[in-house]
């Protein structure tokens, strides 16, 4: 994988820093890979896309997420 090397501003590598530390990501380098990453798909507007199932435990609550209106509960006998 090509290596590149960028200087950003002191907030950022603490907010970095902090994600890590708080055990978001397991170093600075899989943090920046993976933020930058995201930044790219938000500006492409779509996700990520090589993403496997698994690899981002967020994205997978959300599509599991169902309305419970949209359940069929079949039909219970009242009617309005």
């Amino acid at each position: 994988m090509p290596r590149v090397e960028i200087t950003v501003p002191d907030q950022l590598v603490s907010e970095i820093d902090r994600l890590v530390e708080s055990g978001e990501f397991v170093n600075r380098e899989e943090a920046m890979e993976e933020l930058l990453g995201f930044g790219l798909s938000a500006m492409a507007g779509s996700g990520p896309s090589e993403e496997t199932p698994g690899e981002n435990p967020f994205s997978q609550v959300i599509e599991d997420q169902q309305d419970p209106a949209m359940l069929d509960e079949g039909d219970d006998g009242y009617a309005f």
